[in-house]
């Protein structure tokens, strides 16, 4: 776009920062307007008054963003770390403020529109299976965290009590510790009482209530006195109180987010992705993250790259080697990062864009799959791994693009090595061969091709 107006928007909580530029640069209005209904409508009728063509903000979605495309304006997310990069480009004394970053953002939709996207609003349905997905992420960190606390406050003077069932924070185990939350309360238990108890709460873990009991008197006994006793019940019970509701949402949102991607037009898609029966969460957490449109990612290596499945090229001179891609959208990298019975094994040809029908691979894990699986452990990667993303006919370009893990490949009968790795994971020599292979444009274990094949 070289003519018309352009707008940059510093977001905040309270109040925006606007700055408007023409065709040359020039500054035509600078304002600011507060988040409030009188402040927001202002400022959209005020852009559409100025005509202006593009409007680049920091991020991506919001009530900000979402009025301003009911206005009828064309907005452009722009990354945090671009805007950083660009301040020096127009101030050299080092200088940050909001009207500032608001020019810096109108220059970039001036002269970098064609590198940025213009945001297209998802539908209703996808924005509803968003904010499920996200909600009940935010909740279950926050039932880790309290569960940790409870642990915590057992393990100062009841161990055997967080031992009784598989895990703390489960319906039958807040029920327990409401019942029973010091060992005071619990002096008179016995297995028939607790028989009772467990038959009360409909419980079906399959442990009899002997064996339960046994796990609560090898824990080692605490010795509270009667003040510090009484203290910690308090606790106790403060941090079941607050579980319980939690606990319960989750497992509410967890049916309302799978009837809403059954629901969805685009859920029979990507529930094909997956071959375990109970892998939908993720299914719906991948379509939440993505959105509708799909000109978002033209190819599968943006998908890649924008999810954190591939890593950095750094190429200082003649040394070349790849490290983690921390820049990435983390919800997205989440969604991604499934266990191997649960991620799709693609042996055969992966198509490069999101608007595919449902995948040809088969219904149970192929041997390549498998092995990838056992190689991603066995080079130190614990819990989750890497999505295979990347088909293993593709080139992988050269050094200069961003290198792609070739995971899925021939490797003449030894397990692959996944490149990309989490943190924390070990590194091998294979990992290495690996990566500086990913660089250099060709698979480690490429062996010569006659020609004309």
């Amino acid at each position: 776009m070289s003519d018309g107006r352009f707008a940059g928007v510093d977001w905040a909580s309270e109040e925006h920062a606007v700055c408007v530029v023409d065709e040359r640069g020039r500054i035509v209005e600078g304002r600011r307007y507060r988040h409030s209904e009188p402040g927001i409508r202002a400022l959209c009728a005020r852009l559409v008054r100025l005509r202006v063509a593009l409007v680049a903000l920091e991020r991506p979605d919001g009530l900000l963003i979402e009025r301003l495309l009911d206005a009828s304006l064309a907005v452009v997310a722009v990354h945090p770390n671009q805007v950083k990069a660009s301040r020096p480009r127009y101030s050299v004394a080092g200088g940050k403020s909001d009207g500032f970053d608001s020019f810096v953002l109108a220059e970039l939709a001036r002269t970098d529109s064609h590198r940025f996207r213009v945001l297209v609003p998802d539908s209703d349905q996808t924005k509803a299976l968003r904010a499920m997905t996200r909600a009940r992420e935010s909740l279950v960190r926050t039932r880790v965290g309290l569960a940790n606390q409870l642990r915590d406050q057992l393990g100062c003077f009841w161990p055997g009590a967080s031992k009784v069932f598989f895990s703390v924070d489960s319906q039958i185990a807040l029920a327990f510790l409401r019942r029973y939350p010091t060992p005071v309360d619990a002096r008179g238990l016995g297995e028939q009482r607790l028989a009772a108890f467990l038959k009360r709460h409909s419980y079906n873990g399959r442990k009899p209530a002997r064996e339960l009991l046994e796990r609560l008197r090898n824990g080692a006994e605490g010795r509270a006195g009667e003040l510090e006793l009484q203290a910690r019940r308090q606790i106790v019970l403060a941090l079941v109180c607050a579980l319980e509701p939690i606990v319960l949402r989750i497992s509410e949102l967890t049916i309302e987010t799978r009837h809403a991607l059954q629901a969805h037009p685009d859920g029979p898609t990507f529930r094909s992705l997956f071959i375990a029966p109970d892998s939908w969460l993720c299914a719906a957490s991948m379509l939440a993250e993505i959105g509708d449109c799909r000109d978002r990612y033209p190819s599968y290596r943006t998908l890649a790259a924008d999810a954190g499945q591939c890593p950095v090229a750094v190429e200082p001179g003649k040394f070349k080697h790849a490290q983690f891609r921390w820049a990435c959208d983390h919800r997205l990298r989440d969604a991604f990062d499934t266990p191997p019975t649960q991620a799709v094994a693609t042996t055969h040809g992966r198509p490069t864009s999101m608007t595919v029908p449902a995948p040809e691979a088969p219904a149970t894990p192929t041997p390549v799959a498998s092995s990838a699986a056992r190689g991603a452990r066995s080079s130190g990667a614990s819990g989750k791994t890497t999505t295979p993303t990347i088909p293993p006919d593709t080139p992988h370009g050269d050094a200069r693009s961003p290198p792609q893990p070739d995971i899925v490949g021939p490797h003449r009968g030894r397990p692959p090595r996944l490149t990309q790795r989490r943190p924390g994971a070990a590194v091998t020599a294979g990992c290495r061969r690996t990566e500086r292979a990913a660089l250099d444009g060709k698979p480690a274990d490429a062996t010569p091709q006659p020609p004309g094949t």
